[in-house]
């Protein structure tokens, strides 16, 4: 799969500029190509954080668009002529004039979808190219080669929550619950309630709660002879999704919901839902699952 060009490929992509340099680098430039001005001081912490993320999202669009950054402290001329009070603030010149434009550090999709306002669908970045490519490896059974894929997600962006998400995933799926762990607590506090990482919290924390179950056939034994033992249900369904009986062990939930709603503080319906979080919310058992527990709660 090709990925996109680093700078070394786009001479003049990225550059400096100065209040006498400001004409010819960013007027006249934007007559040919959208130009962001990146206006910066060395003390601003914001600046710090914001400069490798928007130069990264201009690589990545392949020259559509350019990149101008001026320190304000030794060219205070300009953006004092066009009222920058704050900074970061990031202005972007076409044909010659300023259209639009952001203030103060922003995530990476938020810079895209700036950019690609001014130019159009960009198509994926390199990450999320080696996260496709990630997945397509994994649909095909090749467990390793989607690790690789997602280990250099994770040097290019550590705190990249698709990478981290799946390679907790993969360490999840070899009983390495440890090394899952061990992922997860790697993601950022402020990423934390990300669902794709929730996801995999919950997937683990069933899996630690099948760990005890061991084999369904003596819990199908228990419950065959009294179908009033919620409890024995309950870990039927813990141990058949472990097994990834899905359906089964929605079923199993179900009718415990069914005969006795308040049990274990309504614990059927709040397992469920964790079987759905696990699963994701799009995936066929979660859909099917949802609809049935729906059908009996409303009917």
């Amino acid at each position: 799969m090709l990925l996109n060009s680093d700078a070394a490929e786009q001479p003049g992509l990225i550059k400096d500029t100065t209040t006498q340099g400001f004409r010819q680098d960013v007027v006249a430039e934007s007559m040919n190509q959208p130009v962001l001005v990146d206006f910066w001081a060395p003390w601003c912490g914001p600046c710090k954080q914001l400069t490798p993320v928007i130069e990264k999202v201009i690589k990545a669009a392949g020259g559509k668009v350019k990149l101008v950054k001026m320190n304000i402290d030794e060219h205070p001329q300009i953006p004092g002529q066009l009222g920058i009070q704050s900074i970061p603030a990031v202005i972007a010149f076409q044909r010659g004039q300023p259209i639009d434009g952001f203030m103060g550090a922003q995530p990476e999709s938020q810079i895209k979808a700036f950019i690609e306002k001014l130019v159009g669908p960009m198509g994926p970045g390199a990450t999320e190219e080696l996260i496709a490519a990630a997945q397509e490896a994994l649909e095909a059974g090749d467990a390793a080669g989607a690790g690789e894929l997602y280990a250099n997600v994770l040097a290019l962006e550590p705190e990249n929550v698709a990478a981290l998400a799946g390679l907790a995933r993969l360490h999840l799926d070899m009983g390495d619950l440890d090394g899952a762990k061990g992922i997860l607590a790697a993601a950022p506090e402020t990423k934390a309630s990300d669902p794709a990482l929730t996801a995999v919290r919950a997937a683990i924390e069933l899996a630690e709660q099948a760990a005890s179950l061991g084999d369904t056939a003596e819990l199908e034994a228990k419950v065959a002879a009294n179908p009033g033992d919620h409890q024995a249900r309950f870990d039927l369904a813990l141990a058949l999704n472990a097994h990834d009986k899905r359906e089964e062990a929605v079923d199993q939930l179900l009718a415990i919901i069914k005969a006795d709603r308040t049990w274990n503080d309504d614990g059927a319906r709040k397992q469920l839902l964790q079987f759905f979080e696990a699963w994701g919310h799009m995936d066929d058992a979660s859909v099917a699952g949802r609809r049935k527990l729906s059908t009996l709660l409303f009917s």
